[in-house]
C-alpha cells in the first residue's frame, strides 16, 4: 500500500520527468519480504565455528544455494538460502566466530529478485551514463596559416643513448639470482578450526600415549597379479574398481580379530574390548586430514569395502562429510603411499590404541628362495600404545597383515 500511495503522490504532483520515474522504479525493488538466516543446527559435540562467506551484499541467490560455510573443529556446515532473493546485509564479518541460533545474514526474498537485481543495476548505470559531462563545443574554424610550421629541433644524443631497452650485457636481478622484493615477501593466513583441532589432537596423542613403532615389509607381487587378473570382471560385476585398499582393510580386520588387544582401548583403570571392527581411513582434503569410518568391516567383502571407501572419498572431496561419518573408529589406516612415501611413523588417532601406516610400492632386490629377484615391495608400520599392547602382540598383528596381503588364499581358507 505504501508503494501505491507513493506512486499516486508522484502523479498528482505533476512530476513527469524521467529522473523521478527512474528513481521510483529503482527503489520499488526493495519492497519484498526480508528473511533473516540463522546458524544451522550444530552436531551434539560442536558449540561454535568460524563463518566463511561465499556471497556478498547485493549478490543474487537461489533456493538452497550455499551462501557461506561454518568451519568447526570437526566438520564444515553450509549456510544455504531459503529461497530466491538478494543478499541485503551480512550480520557477521567473514572469519568471525558464530554460535548456535545466531542471526547471520538477511536476504530479500522474491521469485523475481535475481532478475530485479540485474535490471536495477542496469537502470542505475543508465543515469550515470546520461549524467556524464557533455562533449566540448566545436571551436570556430581558425584562419589558414600564412607560413609553414617550424621544424622541431633534432636531439643531439645518439639513438642508443635514448633507447629504453637495457644494454645486452646488463642482467636482471632475477636472472642473476639476486633477491628481489617479491621473492622475500611474507603473508599470514588464519588457521581454520579443523587444522587447529588436528594439531591439538596430535599433540595430545604424543603427550598421552607411550607410542612405539614396529615395521615389516610386504611383497606385493601376488596382490598385483590378483588385481590385474580380475579387475575387469570385478568392476563389471560390482561397479567399482578393485584397488589395494580393500585387501589391506580386510587383512587388518582379520588381524584385529586374531589380536583383540590391538582393537581394545584403555578406559580409566579398565581395558575396553570391542567385538566389532570399525576402521578409520585417513583421507587428505584441502582443509586437513579427515578420518571417515568404515563400520563392521569384519562382515564386509572386498566389493563392500571398495564401495564404501569410494563413497566416503567423494564426500570428502565435496566437503560434505558429516560428524556421523567420522565418529567412532577402533583402528586407523593411513596410506602415505599415494604421495610416494617410502617409510614413516604414523601417530595414533585418539582414543584408539594403534594405527597402521601404508607406504609406496617400489621395485627392490630381495632374496627369494636363495635367489636375488626384483620384487614390488612395500614397507608397513604399526604405531601402538605400549601401555596396553606389548611387542609380541604388535609384531604378531603386523605379520598377520603381511600374510593375508601377500597370499590372499590364506584369508579365504581361514588359515
Amino acid at each position: 500500500m505504501a508503494c501505491c500511495r507513493s506512486f499516486v503522490r508522484v502523479l498528482r504532483s505533476g512530476l513527469r520527468n524521467e529522473a523521478a520515474l527512474r528513481s521510483f522504479s529503482v527503489s520499488a525493488r526493495y519492497f519484498g519480504p526480508i528473511s533473516s538466516i540463522k546458524t544451522p543446527g550444530f552436531p551434539e559435540s560442536v558449540t561454535e565455528g568460524d563463518i566463511r562467506w561465499e556471497k556478498a551484499v547485493g549478490d543474487s541467490v537461489s533456493a538452497d544455494e550455499t551462501i557461506g560455510e561454518i568451519e568447526t573443529d570437526k566438520v564444515s556446515i553450509p549456510v544455504t538460502a531459503p529461497g530466491n532473493g538478494v543478499i541485503t546485509e551480512l550480520l557477521v564479518a567473514d572469519g568471525d566466530k558464530v554460535v548456535a541460533n545466531q542471526d547471520l545474514v538477511k536476504v530479500e526474498l522474491g521469485e523475481g529478485a535475481p532478475a530485479a537485481a540485474a535490471s536495477s543495476s542496469a537502470s542505475q548505470s543508465a543515469p550515470a551514463a546520461s549524467a556524464a559531462a557533455p562533449p566540448a563545443p566545436v571551436a570556430a574554424a581558425a584562419p589558414p596559416p600564412t607560413s609553414a610550421p617550424p621544424t622541431p629541433a633534432l636531439k643531439s644524443a645518439p639513438m642508443a643513448a635514448t633507447s629504453s631497452t637495457p644494454p645486452a650485457g646488463a642482467a636482471s636481478s632475477s636472472s642473476t639470482g639476486a633477491p628481489t622484493e617479491e621473492s622475500r615477501s611474507e603473508r599470514r593466513e588464519k588457521m581454520n578450526r579443523m587444522r587447529l583441532r588436528i594439531a591439538e589432537r596430535l599433540k595430545d596423542s604424543q603427550n598421552t600415549y607411550a607410542m612405539l613403532t614396529t615395521f615389516n615389509e610386504i611383497d606385493m607381487t601376488n596382490a598385483k597379479q590378483l588385481r590385474e587378473q580380475y579387475r575387469g570382471a570385478f568392476e563389471k560385476k560390482h561397479g567399482v574398481k578393485l584397488g589395494f585398499m580393500s585387501a589391506f582393510v580386510k587383512a587388518t580386520a582379520c588381524a584385529l580379530r586374531d589380536q583383540p588387544i590391538v582393537n581394545a582401548v584403555i578406559d580409566g583403570n579398565e581395558v575396553l574390548y570391542r567385538n566389532y571392527v570399525d576402521i578409520s581411513v585417513a583421507v587428505a582434503t584441502p582443509k586437513g586430514l579427515v578420518v571417515p569410518v568404515l563400520r563392521n568391516v569384519e562382515n564386509m567383502s572386498y566389493a563392500d569395502i571398495e564401495k564404501n571407501i569410494g563413497a566416503l572419498g567423494v564426500k570428502a572431496k565435496e566437503n560434505s562429510l558429516s560428524l556421523e561419518d567420522m565418529d567412532g573408529g577402533t583402528f586407523t589406516i593411513s596410506n602415505g603411499g599415494v604421495f610416494g612415501s617410502l617409510m614413516g611413523t604414523p601417530i595414533i588417532n585418539p582414543p584408539q590404541s594403534a594405527i597402521l601406516g601404508m607406504h609406496g610400492t617400489f621395485d627392490r632386490p630381495v632374496a627369494v628362495n636363495g635367489e636375488v629377484k626384483i620384487r614390488p615391495m612395500m614397507y608397513i608400520a604399526l604405531t601402538y600404545d605400549h601401555r596396553l599392547i606389548d611387542g609380541r602382540e604388535a609384531v604378531t598383528f603386523l605379520k598377520r597383515v603381511k600374510t593375508f596381503v601377500e597370499d590372499p588364499r590364506t584369508f579365504f581358507l581361514d588359515l
